[in-house]
């Protein structure tokens, strides 16, 4: 057996880092940070540094959020083109917000008052009706086949400005639609997937992340099924000799992407023990904090400790946070569903919009609420509405684009995208090109062709660019 040290080892399991063929993309910024997590230059200046994506599941309809459609209230109950459905008027009413006047439900009162920090994309569509196939489609940008998400493509692009903390977070995200599609790195190395956190609404809140404090359950768990305690001089030999075993492997064999990302992987997991905990620590904020999020209510405490935790997240230097809500799928029950869903969002995400604005951080962070579709019109039982992949509505704000603004919208009724269309695609193009990545030079190789997150789709929406 080769006798490397920890510090040979991971040399050179890095120097494997070529393969990566970034496609004109900086070359890393100093030798003893090379790594493939390491921070690298954008394509050109970026607006936004990071991401935060408030992720609604189940399709939140845009008819009685962020689309207001005055003919469907006139026409309500009349027969829908849908045979045996008829037109479904919002139960909420609308009012023009802030100066710029955007239509805003009353759903989402604490969020109005941020309506000049909002940009609407009501001509958003996509290309399934389904939840599985849309909501992969939304976070990967294929339905048919596993590729990397865009929190992945966005670390693979970027890399990550903290040490000691992964570059791309998941909290709660959903099982039952593509479950780890949604976050993972597919053909990329396993490196720049997304951290699963799973944050609960109840006593028993964040103990998962209590337990990897130093000195009690070991974390790294090596074969992810020993729950040992070791203390942490323990752990550091156990991990050394596995980093020894993986760096003479990358000798012996040649660079290798899935080494290179356990290597990775296991060195951030001991370096989380203490860096993690800390930050999920939410006793030394203020009260004033805790109450502008909501939390301690009992509706918003679960999503107002996601976007408490998302603030703190972005304060620390992570590229890509996703916060998981829902479900939005109001075939029934749509009164009940939807105030309930907005009752639990409104508040958290207007505290973080406003916490982020007063830290400066709104500027250089880009905030985007959504889901995979929207809603019908029509309802075939009158309180409740179908899925809608050919028009609806998605937000975003801070990171370089434009506040109190509408592009694109939909027909009369809110059926279809008729004008400003933003395919998925071309979402994912814009928001690559925020963060100073052009969406077609961001390329991976693999079976023998430059993968990209667009494939070969994508127009930036220049429009929408402050």
């Amino acid at each position: 057996m080769l006798n490397l040290t920890r510090r040979e080892a991971l040399k050179a399991a890095s120097a494997g880092f070529g393969y990566l063929a970034f496609s004109g993309l900086a070359t890393l910024q100093a030798e003893e940070k090379k790594s493939l997590l390491a921070p690298r230059a954008p394509h050109f200046p970026a607006k936004a540094k990071r991401v935060i994506f408030l992720c609604m599941r189940g399709g939140p309809s845009h008819l009685d959020t962020f689309d207001y459609k005055p003919q469907l209230k006139k026409d309500d109950g009349k027969a829908s083109k849908y045979a045996g459905s008829k037109l479904l008027t919002s139960p909420w009413a609308f009012q023009q917000r802030g100066k710029s006047g955007l239509w805003i439900s009353d759903l989402y009162p604490e969020l109005s008052k941020h309506a000049d920090d909002l940009c609407l994309l009501r001509g958003m569509h996509c290309d399934q009706p389904n939840h599985a196939q849309a909501f992969v489609q939304m976070h990967t940008g294929n339905f048919q086949f596993v590729r990397p998400s865009l929190g992945a493509w966005t670390l693979y692009g970027l890399g990550t400005e903290s040490d000691n903390l992964p570059g791309f977070i998941s909290i709660n995200p959903p099982t039952s639609v593509g479950g780890a599609q949604n976050y993972g790195s597919a053909f990329l190395p396993a490196a720049f997937q997304g951290t699963k956190f799973n944050i609960a609404d109840s006593s028993a809140r964040n103990r998962p992340v209590d337990r990897m404090r130093r000195g009690e359950t070991n974390p790294l768990g090596v074969n992810h099924v020993r729950n040992d305690q070791l203390s942490p001089n323990l752990q550091r030999l156990e991990l050394d000799l596995i980093q020894q075993m993986n760096g003479e492997a990358i000798y012996r064999n040649g660079p290798s992407p899935l080494v290179d990302g356990a290597i990775e992987s296991f060195e951030l997991a001991f370096r989380m023990q203490d860096a993690v905990p800390k930050l999920m620590d939410l006793s030394k904020e203020t009260k004033e904090t805790l109450d502008l999020y909501g939390i301690g209510g009992e509706l918003t405490d679960g999503f107002g400790r996601q976007c408490l935790l998302a603030r703190r997240f972005a304060e620390a230097g992570l590229r890509f946070i996703e916060l998981g809500h829902g479900t939005w799928d109001q075939h029934n029950n749509l009164n009940d569903g939807m105030t309930k869903n907005a009752g639990n969002t409104d508040k958290p995400i207007a505290g973080l919009l406003a916490d982020l604005k007063r830290r400066g951080l709104l500027k250089d962070t880009l905030v985007i609420w959504g889901g995979e579709f929207g809603r019908t019109p029509h309802s075939n039982n009158g309180d409740g509405r179908d899925h809608n992949h050919r028009g609806y509505t998605l937000w975003m704000a801070g990171g370089g684009v434009k506040g109190g603004i509408s592009h694109g919208s939909t027909d009369e009724y809110g059926y279809e995208a008729i004008a400003g269309k933003v395919h998925i695609h071309d979402w994912h193009a814009t928001i690559l090109h925020l963060l100073g990545l052009d969406h077609e030079k961001l390329t991976f190789r693999h079976a023998g062709r430059a993968m990209r997150l667009t494939d070969v789709g994508g127009t930036v929406v220049k429009d929408i660019l402050a």
